[in-house]
């Protein structure tokens, strides 16, 4: 134990210091941890606030009644990796030149290297009074465990009227997610004979359903199928919760128009953590302020000792866990080679894929990498229009990968 001057002030002791250090016990954090310990490296160290490990992929089936909460959610020292040193606390800065991350109850730790990936920031309060009524009067969000349940009974409750869903602009986890919630309520809302007594409305903030054209013009005809107004180039800027009302925005010209909802699931904007866009890991011209790595690589542009991957990376992805288990090997062999004293060499092209559902028993499997181009991976099928075999590999095939596989360091 020593006593040195913290670049936060003050004295403090330091009373942990590890070879790797990996800041979050998400899909990034537990993966790379894995992967290191089957490397052979046996100082590595995870901070993690957390005490449940959540798969958040699934919170849109539980949002549409096709899964139980209680499936996404695990211990997280299930989860950690053997011989892997949990450190209980949440990480509050990071200061690259002494190679130091404070924790939040004035600890540090020290590291050789340093693996960054604290997952996403919801921002909630950016759209006035979305905070405020989650959870009740027909307002939710699949983004959370809490509310997700209610996603499903307020689609239930709803027999007429109007529903909003929405996406924000920027960067956000699984961009799929706020389309995929509004197929699997219309198409409940068809089986149960109602779908055209309800008003069903979808703000996107691009010009086109999907980013790759493949996949937009497939999501196209599933928008039509289902009566759903679109509303490109928008944003829902404000909720009045007692009025079961949004603002919709303009993102060219800043008109607004007012929907009223029966039930509404909504998106929050999204960053890297605050403490993150205060670091001098943050890129300066980035509002979203994620750490600035090589988009091959995952190294830091200035700090070579620094690493990132999944969503708080600055990397183009679509930021997926589909994302993740691709860049995961890559940067734990840079990392290795960077602890031998050699250039990384490994490189990540963007894969991302988004398991698109598009009604309570179909997907759309969209693969895709920084080229923009439909990128498929399974021989033999062609998963660029709706699949029942691709529901159940969504449904079954993927949490089977996450838990059994990819947080063991295997896939």
């Amino acid at each position: 134990m020593s006593v040195h001057l913290s670049a936060w002030g003050g004295p403090v002791e330091t009373r942990r210091r590890h070879r790797i250090v990996v800041i979050g016990g998400g899909t990034a954090g537990i993966t790379v941890a894995a992967r290191l310990r089957r490397a052979g490296q046996r100082d590595v160290a995870v901070v993690e606030p957390s005490l449940r490990h959540a798969y958040q992929p699934l919170w849109t089936l539980v949002g549409g009644g096709r899964a139980p909460l209680r499936e996404s959610l695990r211990p997280q020292r299930s989860v950690m990796p053997r011989g892997v040193r949990w450190i209980r606390r949440a990480a509050t800065a990071v200061d690259p030149d002494a190679r130091e991350v404070a924790l939040d109850d004035g600890g540090t730790v020290r590291y050789e290297q340093l693996v960054v990936c604290p997952g996403i920031q919801l921002d909630w309060d950016h759209v006035p009074g979305l905070a405020d009524g989650l959870g009740r009067d027909g307002l939710s969000s699949n983004y959370l465990a809490e509310t997700a349940p209610a996603t499903w009974r307020f689609i239930r409750d709803t027999r007429s009227g109007s529903a909003v869903f929405s996406m924000p602009p920027g960067a956000i986890k699984c961009a799929g997610a706020p389309q995929k919630i509004a197929y699997l309520a219309a198409d409940h809302w068809r089986r149960q004979g109602v779908l055209d007594r309800i008003d069903i409305h979808l703000v996107l903030p691009g010009d086109t359903m999907f980013g790759v054209p493949e996949f937009a013009r497939v999501l196209a005809d599933v928008a039509r199928r289902y009566g759903i107004n679109v509303h490109f180039g928008s944003e829902v800027t404000q909720v009045d919760p007692a009025a079961r009302e949004v603002v919709v925005t303009k993102l060219a010209t800043g008109a607004k128009t007012t929907l009223p909802y029966t039930m509404a699931h909504l998106v929050p904007p999204q960053s890297a953590p605050d403490w993150i866009k205060k670091s001098p890991l943050a890129a300066t011209d980035d509002p979203a302020g994620y750490v600035e790595i090589d988009k091959h690589t995952m190294r830091h542009v200035r700090h070579p000792d620094v690493w990132a991957l999944g969503d708080a990376g600055s990397s183009p992805n679509s930021k997926t866990g589909a994302a993740v288990r691709k860049q995961a090997p890559v940067l734990v062999e840079n990392l290795l080679a960077a602890l031998d004293g050699r250039e990384p060499t490994a490189a990540y092209t963007g894969y991302a894929s988004c398991p698109l559902t598009t009604a309570r028993d179909k997907m759309l499997l969209a693969e895709f990498d920084y080229s923009g181009r439909p990128t498929p991976s399974i021989p033999l099928i062609d998963t660029m229009r709706e699949r029942t075999d691709m529901w159940h590999l969504k449904r079954r095939g993927l949490p089977f990968l996450y838990w059994n596989l990819m947080l063991r360091g295997l896939a």
